[in-house]
């Protein structure tokens, strides 16, 4: 199967929604899948956040993410995007921690990429 890497760099909930759709829908037909929060992205880490805002298409995040996190799909937080953003780790889910760049060039090198 292949490794699929999906990044969300935006505090945006259609984004949100759709990178972790395509996550769950990619690991449900036995993908490999990571998730890395980026930038505005990190703030979805923060349990919480309210993901039941619904998308234009009637979904939200919150359909997929408890997915995610009863998977334990790992997904790398940037140590510095969230920190200089306050969110803190003690909020995160589960399957969330801090990660750094060279991990996630690491990811990237060896999956398809999908960026939000």
């Amino acid at each position: 199967m292949a490794k699929f890497l999906f990044i969300l760099g935006k505090d945006d909930n259609e984004a949100a929604t759709r990178c972790f759709q395509f996550a769950r829908i990619a690991h449900s037909k036995g993908h490999h899948v990571n998730l890395f929060f980026i930038d505005g992205g990190v703030l979805w880490a923060d349990m919480s956040r309210d993901t039941g805002q619904k998308t234009l298409t009637g979904d939200c995040p919150g359909d997929y993410l408890p997915y995610l996190v009863e998977e334990e799909i790992e997904i790398g937080i940037c140590t510095p995007c969230a920190r200089n953003r306050g969110v803190d780790e003690a909020r995160f889910y589960a399957n969330m921690a801090l990660d750094g760049g060279p991990h996630l060039i690491d990811l990237a090198a060896e999956a398809k990429v999908f960026n939000f």
